[in-house]
């Protein structure tokens, strides 16, 4: 009786945990039911900012790096260890061609000039002595060959002596700007030694490497630009000059060299300089970098279509891109002028979204963004 009742109560226990597992079922599925009907129900539209496709002019444009150097550049130096007596320029001073830049102490070699010219002279009068002789035909024609050979050699050694003493003259080699010196009168200098550096910067030279496959854009004359650190606002306009014999066979470039005017004197030697070259300028639509989304086989954009239903449509487009300008994105192919597409809120939008340009308001605010 009592295993009998037993019975029972296990029964009863089990039906009512199915009634019960039952209604949670029922409850479950029919709360999915409600939220996919209020999901399909409710209209997704993400705000957005939009801007048309526009033509703009893009060129094949090569940037490189490349290193400033004067015209003429020198270090002015001794050819002989001397004493300096006078310096004849400052820092920063203008010379020209041939100017008298400092003098080295010379007594020794004016000196040799005195005794040189001394011996010249005695030559000069015995030559002319025999000479006569040798008209009249008193002396031999060979001693006046000898006298004739004294006078060309005390010549030639008066000449090495005045150039001696011409060495201890220290002349600008050519028109520029003297830069900073540490020289003195007193100073002892040694050969080799610096005593001023000397630049031309009428003129800047860049040398600067282009890769191999730019060689058809590339000739002597053709126009560039150059920007530098210092001055990022201005650009300075200059010419290809010249262009090396050889392809570098590491690099597979070519070095080429720019000249550009510097009348202002705003480039400098050793200065960094970014070379920019535009060849085979167009017309082409162009978008906003940031609305053009690149991936490994090709790039795409987000139009923004009309639609009776939504108002407007998000819709991929794939494109073909060229040079990239300024924040701008050169479109070969994929749109037309005209077309608007989304510059801002990629990372929100799916194609086929329904977008606005409208602030959302209210609690739908949030959701927009």
């Amino acid at each position: 009786m009592l295993r009998k009742h037993m019975f029972l109560l296990v029964a009863v226990a089990a039906l009512g945990l199915m009634v019960l597992v039952g209604a949670a079922r029922l409850l479950l599925v029919g709360g999915q039911g409600a939220e996919a009907k209020t999901g399909a129900g409710a209209a997704r539209t993400v705000f957005i900012a939009e801007a048309p496709v526009q033509l703009r002019q893009f060129s094949n444009r090569i940037e490189v790096l490349g290193v400033a150097k004067a015209r003429q550049s020198v270090t002015l130096t001794a050819d002989a260890t001397e004493l300096l007596l006078k310096i004849y320029f400052r820092s920063g001073d203008h010379v020209r061609q041939g100017q008298v830049l400092a003098q080295l102490n010379a007594r020794e070699q004016n000196a040799n000039i005195g005794q040189e010219e001394a011996a010249l002279a005695l030559a000069d009068q015995n030559l002319k002595r025999y000479q006569t002789l040798a008209d009249k035909g008193i002396a031999a024609k060979a001693t006046v060959d000898q006298y004739k050979a004294a006078y060309d050699q005390a010549k030639a050694t008066l000449d090495a002596a005045r150039s001696r003493a011409a060495d201890r003259v220290i002349r600008a080699p050519f028109s520029g700007v003297v830069g900073l010196t540490d020289a003195a009168p007193g100073m002892l200098v040694n050969p080799g030694a610096s005593i001023a550096t000397l630049d031309d910067l009428s003129l800047i030279r860049v040398d600067f490497p282009v890769p191999e496959r730019f060689l058809p854009v590339l000739r002597e004359g053709l126009p560039i630009s150059a920007t530098a650190d210092a001055y990022p606002a201005q650009a300075f306009h200059g010419v290809v000059a010249k262009l090396d014999t050889r392809i570098d066979p590491s690099t597979h470039a070519l070095t080429a060299r720019a000249e550009f005017l510097n009348g202002d004197r705003r480039l400098r030697p050793g200065m960094l300089l970014h070379v920019t070259i535009d060849q085979g300028e167009r017309t082409t639509a162009s978008v906003p970098e940031a609305a053009v989304v690149f991936e490994a086989d090709g790039a795409w954009v987000l139009t923004v279509k009309p639609d009776p239903a939504k108002g407007a449509v998000a819709v991929k487009r794939v494109i073909k891109t060229g040079e990239r300008r300024d924040g701008l994105v050169e479109v070969t192919s994929g749109l037309v002028p005209g077309e608007m597409v989304v510059a801002d809120g990629l990372n929100r939008v799916r194609p086929n979204d329904a977008v606005t340009t409208q602030v959302p308001k209210g609690p739908a605010s949030g959701r927009g963004h």
